[in-house]
């Protein structure tokens, strides 16, 4: 294997080419004209530009690309053709490579429904439900009264959620059925379903296998990655909180049991749900097979840092023929490790995809903390391809350790030229549910209060604003620690006049030599010691408690406002007066959050509204999203039809 094309983009691109250089093969990238310009396109040795609508799908391109620059191996990343049977066996065909599993095992683990009936028939306990051919109305409904509510629909051929839906009695089947049957038509080309029953307290668990083509299979520990969002994964760790050893084991005996069942080779991940409310003697919960991936996964940065293996080299060792580098006796784990994924995306409006162009982009560091990321400053994020921003990766000698570092590094990042979710995963991992181990795949919408923006200020955040407005830049971040360093010339007194939540606070800092500043304008404070760490950070010491805050203004968030991130919380701060709220309902009515197709519309003008019923449903990124209303009012007027294509940005209902 001399050449290896990476037939994907973005950050696995990235992650591929690393390792391939480190091993002395060279690269191949192929892009898009929107990727042209892209971190991955630069890093390969050479580059082939694809044309057409969805060139990452074309394999005869890709064939012709990887033929042209005299690849012989295809790495598929995720996501993509890394899933497709018929690519894998159209590079055996053409000579090349496919650095993934044989055909035959991709095509059993390819549909829901024949995974599961393999894995039963190779002794892995399944989720009771119904994986029958007969699609009919008639048939599901039937098959349903059957498993029983609540109950899932899954689409076969899904994945990351799309095509699936939870139906808690049978007055919600239909609807859903329908809605999860055109989301597997559009993301998969396969309308196909099939139910099971709703695991009420579910965990997602999941093992990262190897296996190669000399009959060995090893697993690298599990993974949890119950912390979702419509099913969607939002923060993974390993190994999973809580297990028990027994549990530990036999979870990963099932997935190595599942590879040799199938004849499998390379890197794989067997799912399983675990039913908390369904515990055996020694208190262990019963678990089932969901489905294997049949691929390197997201977040496998987190089964790297705490085994210390390369997965990347290993299936490019196991599809150049050789045995797997470690048996199972000799992989360990060492400490913990999380990953946050860092998404373009509006948390105050549902968590939709946001598009834009970066601005600014400052990832935090530090021991431990690992940047796996495609995009760059001047790097748009459109609606084209998933809108991951960064994957930001925590490793400590504890789970504690680990979620500090997680947490101090998203306080420490910085994205501005559009919206992501960086401050609600910050709160998220450092909530006391999650740091206490407790979670499952409802911890979420459970948490969902704990989660939101903070609605008080205290003192202490405002005294931070104030210093990263107000503190000159160049105070050395030793003075806090023993050593004695101050400039000469400091202003005798700053005054900042900050405001929240309509509530004006003037505040002066006066500098009293060294790095002391005597504080007014804030109860309670009086002398502070303060200190600048890099371009962003603060260390404050007020009254013998040492802080650390994040501190961001300007062209990070915006022209008068200041963000604050301190210990997980992050506060949006004006340094302006704010303007005069919209009177004419504006935070009422509904704009289109991103371009799509109206799929349903479900209010007429002079229709009352209560705040959270759906408006419409819109059709964007494959996956049909419910616009809600965010308020009870009156319905004014409705711009939009079924069918119709929206802009972003686009007005689609008015609310008095």
């Amino acid at each position: 294997m001399q050449k290896i094309l990476i037939a994907n983009r973005g950050e696995i691109a990235r992650r591929v080419i690393r390792t391939a250089h480190a091993m002395g093969i060279a690269t191949v990238a192929v892009h898009s004209a929107a990727d042209a310009h892209a971190p991955f396109v630069r890093e390969a040795g050479q580059s082939v530009p694809l044309a057409g609508d969805r060139p990452y799908l074309d394999v005869d391109a890709i064939i012709a690309a990887a033929k042209r620059t005299g690849a012989d191996a295809v790495h598929p990343g995720y996501g993509f053709l890394s899933e497709n049977a018929e690519f894998a066996k159209a590079l055996k065909k053409a000579g090349l490579i496919f650095i993934g599993p044989p055909e035959a095992a991709m095509r059993v683990m390819a549909l829901k429904d024949t995974a599961k009936a393999a894995m039963k028939k190779a002794g892995v306990p399944i989720t009771p439900g119904y994986q029958g051919n007969d699609q009919s109305l008639v048939r599901l409904q039937k098959a349903a009264e059957g498993v029983g509510y609540p109950l899932l629909i899954k689409a076969v051929a899904g994945g990351g959620g799309k095509g699936m839906r939870a139906v808690h009695d049978a007055g919600e089947f239909q609807e859903a059925l329908m809605a999860a049957q055109r989301e597997g038509e559009t993301a998969f080309g396969n309308p196909a379903v099939m139910l099971e029953k709703l695991i009420q307290r579910p965990r997602h668990v999941e093992v990262q296998l190897f296996a190669d083509n000399h009959g060995n299979a090893v697993h690298l520990f599990e993974r949890d990655c119950s912390l979702q969002r419509r099913h969607q994964k939002v923060i993974e760790e390993a190994p999973a909180p809580g297990l028990s050893d027994r549990l530990r084991h036999t979870l990963g005996v099932a997935a190595v049991t599942a590879a040799h069942a199938i004849g499998y080779s390379g890197a794989g991940t067997v799912e399983f749900i675990l039913d908390l409310d369904t515990v055996d003697a020694d208190g262990d919960p019963a678990f089932y097979f969901m489905e294997m991936n049949t691929r390197l996964q997201v977040e496998h940065p987190v089964t790297e840092c705490i085994t210390g293996e390369d997965l990347v080299e290993w299936q490019i060792r196991v599809a150049r023929g050789e045995p797997l580098p470690k048996q199972q006796d000799e992989l360990t784990v060492t400490g913990w490790a999380m990953e946050a994924r860092l998404y373009a995306e509006d948390p105050d409006s549902g968590f939709l995809p946001a598009t834009g162009t970066i601005s600014t982009l400052e990832f935090g560091a530090g021991p431990g903390i690992r940047i796996d990321t495609g995009v760059e400053n001047g790097s748009r994020i459109g609606l084209d391809y998933d809108p991951m921003i960064a994957k930001v990766i925590a490793h400590g000698a504890t789970r504690a350790q680990a979620i500090d570092r997680l947490v101090g590094a998203l306080d420490a990042t910085v994205v501005s030229g559009l919206k992501c979710n960086r401050a609600f995963l910050a709160r998220l991992a450092d909530t006391k549910a999650f740091r206490a181990g407790k979670v499952d795949t409802g911890f979420i919408a459970r948490h969902a209060a704990e989660l939101a923006a903070p609605s008080l200020c205290p003192a202490p955040v405002l005294l931070a604003a104030a210093l990263g407005l107000g503190l000159p830049h160049g105070t050395a971040p030793t003075s806090l620690f023993g050593g004695l360093n101050f400039r000469i010339n400091l202003a005798a007194e700053t005054h900042v006049r900050l405001w929240w939540d309509a509530a004006q606070h003037p505040i002066s800092l006066r500098h009293i030599g060294g790095q002391r500043w005597r504080i007014g304008g804030l109860a309670g404070i009086g002398e502070v010691s303060a200190t600048r760490v890099g371009a962003h950070g603060l260390a404050i010491d007020l009254a013998g408690q040492m802080m650390r805050a994040t501190v961001v203004a300007g062209v990070g968030v915006g022209v008068g406002t200041v963000d604050v991130r301190m210990a997980g919380q992050s506060w949006l701060i004006g340094s302006r007066p704010p303007r005069v709220k919209d009177v004419g309902g504006g935070h009422a009515n509904m704009i289109a959050p991103m371009p799509g197709r109206v799929l349903a519309v479900d209010v007429v003008p002079g229709q009352e509204v209560a705040e959270g019923d759906r408006l419409l449903v819109l059709e964007a990124m494959k996956m049909e999203h419910r616009l809600l209303a965010r308020v009870a009012g009156t319905v004014k007027a409705v711009h939009v039809a079924l069918g119709d294509q929206v802009a972003d940005g686009m007005m689609l209902v008015e609310i008095a």
